[in-house]
């Protein structure tokens, strides 16, 4: 069992509150720890040389250039931003291997390959999307009106199901308390109110029974909606308990009860890279495009980086510190020397989780105008894993693009090793699985294989229970004058706000470094 599925587990019998306190027993949701730097001055005279332009490089720069710090950026694309990424129509894309994409959506349509969503307790980013003006829009994680799909053709409204397991689990209960079963561990008084209790949470009847009628419908949603004059409504039937647990549908019911997805959650209006666009605004005079790092040195008096940069000439760069923001992928793989051993070895004991994600045009908004879905996202047991739909633009007339497949593991190694036009192929086949519109409003899309992406080459840093224990202190320590950055030096692995964090604090324990020295 895997440590999401065990947490679902937990919601359910527990509740939200449950859930978090047991992320935090696993040490999976330690609450965001942000706190505005207060550098001061003292900067002067001193250089901090940042490797990578992603959101951790960035931050880096612009508060060490505050304090009067002289920064420099080599970044190895031509935009920074790094896995805060938004591709746009006309955006052009190649991925290893020499497979180009060109993304052909419509003005003002677009997709996130990286991150999608920015949960409410992510203090960091919320802190500079105020400074910068970044603007938010809410994002509907949770969506009663989107589907749980299986391949066996069961398809279920989230609202729906979710009622009707409240529903069955509340007469189990008052069953067992009614036949003395809790007496032990329930009072008289306490049996009465916990009844009680059950049968309003639980929608049951005078019997205690879950069952079909309008008062149920109520909650549940009508077979038909109720109307003016002598129209209450029909009421709907309830699917039954073993339908549920036979094919597993509770599991995908308690996602919004996970912390990172309590709402409010939010995307940025017109693309995720927003707040990289707010943040090359202000320190891309700093950065030097088209750098691959090839080589790092460390010494006593600071760090060099040889690098290539856009016409393929050799050059290096320099400073007092280093903050090297290179995924840990990539930096397995650039020469070292002067630098401890055992950072050099943990650098090689993260893996980078694998993930997929394709964004499908489709030529008009059918799931809200056929089927009333708003935002929020459609679980599957298809490869594709899940559905999510714009949260803008509703009911626009025109096009629209959804998130038509994102998965991790073994399925998006396999849909990454695929061509790109098989890969977009099987996504439309397994959206029209649950939507069958989709083949015949299908107009267009563009993938991405993390596995493949040339600057990240994997999604997150993946640790486990062992390499966090016995690698992570080392990552996360500063090594003379030489720190690691990004969302792998930190418990919000492939979130922004561990790059935020990240960044953050190598900034902090750069800057008490330069302050003795």
């Amino acid at each position: 069992m895997n440590r999401r599925s065990f947490l679902e587990m937990v919601g359910l019998a527990g509740g939200s509150a449950a859930v978090y306190q047991m992320m935090n027993v696993m040490g999976l949701a330690a609450p965001s720890t942000y706190t505005q730097p207060s550098l001061g001055t003292g900067g002067q005279g001193k250089k901090v040389l940042i490797l990578g332009g992603g959101l951790a490089g960035m931050v880096s720069a612009y508060e060490l250039q505050k304090a009067g710090y002289e920064v420099q950026i080599l970044e190895y694309r031509n935009i920074a931003g790094g896995r805060c990424w938004t591709i746009r129509p006309g955006d052009e894309y190649t991925e290893l291997g020499g497979d180009k994409q060109v993304c052909r959506f419509d003005k003002g349509q677009y997709l996130n390959p990286g991150p999608w969503r920015v949960p409410h307790n992510h203090q960091a980013y919320q802190h500079y999307a105020r400074e910068f003006g970044v603007k938010l829009e809410v994002f509907p994680m949770i969506n009663h009106n989107a589907y749980i799909h299986r391949e066996s053709g069961t398809k279920q409204r989230q609202g729906q199901l979710m009622i009707d397991m409240q529903g069955h689990v509340s007469e189990l209960l008052a069953k067992a308390v009614n036949q003395k079963a809790l007496d032990q561990a329930v009072s008289t008084e306490d049996k009465g109110k916990l009844l009680e209790a059950l049968k309003g949470w639980g929608l049951l009847d005078k019997n205690y029974a879950y069952s079909k009628s309008l008062a149920t419908s109520f909650y549940r949603g009508y077979d038909r909606d109720p109307g003016a004059r002598l129209e209450p409504g029909t009421p709907s039937t309830p699917i039954a308990l073993d339908a549920i647990l036979k094919e597993d549908l509770w599991t995908d019911l308690n996602t919004g009860l996970l912390y990172e997805f309590h709402s409010t959650i939010f995307e940025p209006v017109g693309g995720m890279d927003a707040l990289a666009k707010a943040f090359e605004n202000r320190v891309g005079r700093f950065i030097t495009y088209r750098a691959r790092v090839t080589g790092i040195k460390q010494d006593a008096s600071g760090v060099t980086a040889t690098y290539e940069d856009a016409s393929g000439a050799t050059k290096t760069a320099t400073g007092d510190y280093c903050i090297c923001t290179i995924p840990l992928s990539i930096l397995s793989q650039i020469p070292m020397t002067g630098v401890e051993p055992k950072l050099v070895d943990a650098i090689k004991k993260v893996p980078y989780g694998p993930s997929f994600k394709a964004g499908v045009q489709y030529k008009r908004r059918f799931w809200e105008q056929d089927e009333a879905i708003y935002g929020g996202v459609t679980y599957t047991d298809q490869t594709m894993a899940l559905m999510s739909y714009p949260a803008n633009n509703y009911n626009s007339k025109g096009k629209g693009v959804v998130l038509g497949a994102y998965m991790f593991g073994p399925d998006a190694v396999k849909f990454t090793g695929m061509t790109p036009e098989a890969r977009l192929k099987e996504v439309v086949r397994q959206n029209t699985v649950i939507h069958p519109q989709a083949e015949k409003e299908f107009d267009n899309g563009i993938s991405v294989g993390w596995h493949r992406v040339p600057w990240a080459l994997g999604c997150y840093g993946l640790y486990s229970d062992s390499t966090r224990e016995q690698y992570y202190p080392t990552l996360s320590a500063l090594h003379d004058r030489f720190i690691l950055a990004g969302e792998h030096i930190s418990y919000w692995n492939a979130w922004q706000e561990g790059a935020l964090l990240a960044g953050v604090t190598a900034v902090d324990m750069i800057h008490q470094a330069a302050s003795k020295a």
